[in-house]
């Protein structure tokens, strides 16, 4: 799973245009089905990450607000149906899963026991972020349907005072970046079998 040539499922995330990203060489994902019904999501980043914030490793528990921060992202959804799950992962190990009815409308769900397991590896330019997702925190019906995938990410820049972010994702489907927009979850897992 740490194979460091690009694979041919690997697709790059694109930078939106109205942020910048001087310090990011590239930066690609996929995602892939387990045989438990769940989904391993790999990220890679190269760059000058010495100009870059990479939160270090930490705690391993649930956090609000990741994506404040150097964070990668997935929304899925089940062919069909407008709702969807927003699942965010950070290099420190911390994790965050939302469910939306459809369009940014939260609704709540039991993900406590479900959290993901996560590891990075960091090297000289580049991190590798892998995340490994149970079928609880997917949305229902997604181990046996045709899913829809958004692969996003945001990178935090150390170069100013605030943290300039840049946001990348396989689409990008408006003006200002917008993970939520169902027209850029353009990756498309069929059904198995």
């Amino acid at each position: 799973m740490h194979d460091s040539t690009f694979r041919p499922d690997e697709r790059t995330l694109l930078c939106h245009p109205q942020t910048l990203a001087p310090f990011v060489r590239s930066l690609s994902a996929r995602a892939e089905r387990t045989p438990d019904g769940g989904l391993i999501f790999v990220y890679t980043l190269s760059g000058d990450l010495i100009r870059l914030r990479i939160p270090p490793p930490g705690t391993t528990d649930r956090h609000d607000r990741l994506w404040e921060h150097t964070c990668c992202e997935a929304f899925i959804a089940v062919a069909g149906d407008p709702a969807y799950r927003e699942l965010n992962f950070s290099p420190s190990g911390q994790w965050a899963a939302y469910a939306f009815s459809a369009y940014r409308r939260p609704q709540t769900f039991d993900e406590a026991a479900s959290a993901p397991a996560l590891g990075s590896r960091l090297s000289p330019g580049r991190l590798e972020l892998t995340a490994r997702v149970g079928a609880g925190l997917l949305p229902r019906g997604a181990a046996t349907q045709t899913l829809h995938v958004g692969l996003t990410a945001v990178v935090e820049s150390a170069e100013t005072v605030d943290g300039e972010r840049s946001y990348w994702a396989l689409r990008h489907a408006g003006e200002h970046p917008d993970f939520h927009h169902r027209e850029t979850f353009i990756l498309t897992l069929p059904a198995p079998g």
